[in-house]
């Protein structure tokens, strides 16, 4: 039983549509690999490692360097939306996938925007201020101490648990989904650290930045990301899965196409700028990208975003999502990577996009 065959009850529909037509569909640039500096050899290995079974699930990869397309495959396989199996899919540059919690990361992005009009929050922001009929729990003076920044940064001091299967009703996201009211359920769960102290990976903190983002915008999430975001980025067509309360699941219902995925993680590098027009306001790139937080394995988080190192010391940032999905940006080498894939589950899932990254991309680079 999966996620979705477990929220049955929800209804859960996928929300698919065009994006705004701010822009004129991208028009990408290739070049060759010799040309973006890596190895000639580096996608003939990528294609035999698949071949041979040691790349089990991986559905497609697109690397830019220096804006330009240098790597892009598309491999067939077993895929889903959200839970909902659609059996062997034949991928290619058009085809949308699932980018799970990687959603959470381009959400924080968006909450960005909506802040640079006005229309959220700030970060100070206590959080309860923007829920007036939550009146018991602001009667709470501990729980008012949570600001907007905790909501960012996944350290609100709340209990919350998705480690456990999504099949589980003790898991969070899952209970969460079933809660008469989502956004109360977030917010009554028990206090257990102070705001700000630890880092608790949380699908509910970006379901809050997200229905911030709708109510202050007037619109849906998709509909405001589609104008903002996606329609002038030259980004034609994407969907977002709806949760049971009829909102789009903005934890992880996201989903693009891999060049697509690449142009957000382009559009950091180029510190929100993209044509000429400042899509994500660039004081807010930096703030995302700056770390307040720490995982409990070393990894850095800064506003949904995850932040590290290389082993030559160089900083990286990304996003992660289920089943393999993943956004990688090098502002050294001028590189983004995005991988999707249906390992969707599965025990050490990451592991993955971490070795095409690491093997077949930075591993392939010409010196």
């Amino acid at each position: 039983m999966d996620r979705r065959t477990f929220l049955t009850a929800a209804s859960a529909a996928l929300v698919a549509r065009p994006a705004a037509a701010q822009a004129p569909a991208r028009q990408w640039q290739s070049q060759s690999l010799t040309e973006a500096g890596f190895k000639p050899d580096a996608s003939e290995r990528l294609e035999k490692a698949f071949a041979d079974g040691e790349l089990k699930g991986l559905h497609g990869l697109v690397v830019l360097r220096h804006g330009k397309i240098a790597m892009e495959h598309y491999f067939s396989g077993a895929d889903e939306i959200w839970g909902d199996s659609r059996g062997t899919v034949a991928f290619n540059a058009d085809e949308l996938h699932d980018l799970r919690s990687v959603s959470k990361s381009i959400v924080g992005l968006i909450y960005g925007i909506a802040l640079g009009e006005g229309l959220v929050p700030k970060p100070d922001a206590p959080v309860l201020a923007s829920f007036p009929d939550y009146r018991d729990l602001a009667a709470d003076a501990d729980r008012q101490r949570i600001k907007i920044e905790h909501v960012l940064t996944m350290s609100m001091g709340l209990a919350w648990d998705e480690s456990l299967p999504y099949t589980d009703p003790r898991n969070s996201e899952i209970a969460m989904e079933r809660a008469a009211d989502r956004y109360r359920f977030i917010l009554e769960q028990p206090i257990t650290r102070p705001p700000g102290e630890a880092w608790t990976y949380s699908g509910g903190a970006t379901a809050l930045l997200g229905h911030l983002v709708a109510r202050g915008s007037g619109q849906r999430l998709g509909t405001y990301a589609s104008s903002r975001l996606f329609g002038p980025l030259g980004i034609g067509h994407f969907a977002w899965t709806n949760g049971m309360n009829g909102e789009e699941a903005a934890a992880s219902g996201l989903r693009l196409r891999p060049r697509d995925l690449a142009a957000i993680g382009q559009l950091l590098l180029d510190k929100g700028n993209y044509g000429g027009r400042q899509i994500i306001p660039a004081d807010w790139v930096e703030q995302a990208l700056t770390q307040r937080m720490q995982r409990q394995d070393g990894l850095g988080y800064g506003y949904q975003w995850y932040l590290g190192r290389d082993r030559a010391g160089d900083p990286w940032y990304g996003a992660e999502g289920n089943g393999g999905q993943r956004l990688i940006v090098a502002p050294k080498q001028q590189i983004v990577i995005a991988v999707t894939a249906g390992n969707y589950n599965l025990p050490g899932n990451s592991r993955l996009p971490l070795r095409v990254a690491s093997e077949f991309v930075f591993g392939s680079l010409a010196q």
